[in-house]
């Protein structure tokens, strides 16, 4: 879990759940990584609910300064630009995510279905049921349309196989965060054979995407 504090980070006395506590700052951060992940990623990536709701939450803390601060102060002007920048990331990042489940919404939602117990979630609550809506219009717009004017044998159609799956095998561009040794390369064409190579910290590659997808997850890589 993470949350926002302009007033540093302690440590769970209690003992209970652990918090991550981030800066302002480093929430920010955090949310234009995962915005530009999300923007340049083939697929949809992990659900980054707790991010959301504390940027949110430093907004209104924001706008809630404003109100406070003299008129006329032209640090006001400059915190307002400030806001509505992290307000058009913030509606980026989830402009981006509604595209992608609009574009690939059965995937998405047979992924979720098989996710293991445990493992994170790539839909948020709400996502997952916009995504369960979605599929269901569609089934149905289909039907009344098309299929019910079709043969019997023509009726059912899998909308798996009939939209596309997210094009794993494009290439991207990436920042490493982390350094990263061994990463294995398969081959562009028959003749060349597997390799691995060494990612340093700073440095920027054109990669295939499905390669460096496990570090895009952890973080150690940074796509742009």
């Amino acid at each position: 879990m993470a949350a926002a504090s302009g007033e540093g980070t302690e440590g769970d006395s209690d003992g209970g759940s652990e918090e991550l506590v981030l800066t302002p700052a480093q929430l920010i951060r955090s949310l234009e990584q995962a915005w530009l992940n999300e923007k340049f990623a083939p697929e949809l990536l992990e659900s980054k609910p707790e991010i959301i709701e504390c940027v949110v939450e430093q907004l209104d803390h924001m706008e809630a300064n404003l109100k406070r601060a003299k008129r006329g102060d032209l640090k006001v002007s400059i915190h307002r630009m400030e806001i509505e920048r992290i307000r058009y990331v913030l509606s980026s990042y989830l402009r981006c995510r509604l595209v992608k489940i609009e574009k690939f919404f059965p995937h998405v939602l047979e992924k979720e279905k098989s996710r293991a117990e445990g493992d994170p979630s790539i839909l948020s609550p709400e996502e997952f049921a916009f995504a369960k809506e979605y599929m269901a219009n569609t089934e149905t717009y289909l039907r009344n349309v098309a299929l019910k004017h079709m043969p019997p044998n023509l009726q059912k159609v899998s909308l798996l196989k009939s939209v596309p799956k997210p094009n794993l095998d494009s290439f991207v561009f990436l920042r490493v965060l982390e350094r990263q040794e061994n990463i294995l390369v398969e081959p562009e064409t028959d003749e060349q054979r597997e390799y691995t190579i060494d990612l340093e910290e700073g440095s920027q590659h054109l990669i295939r995407y499905k390669t460096i997808a496990p570090l895009v997850a952890s973080g150690a890589v940074q796509l742009i």
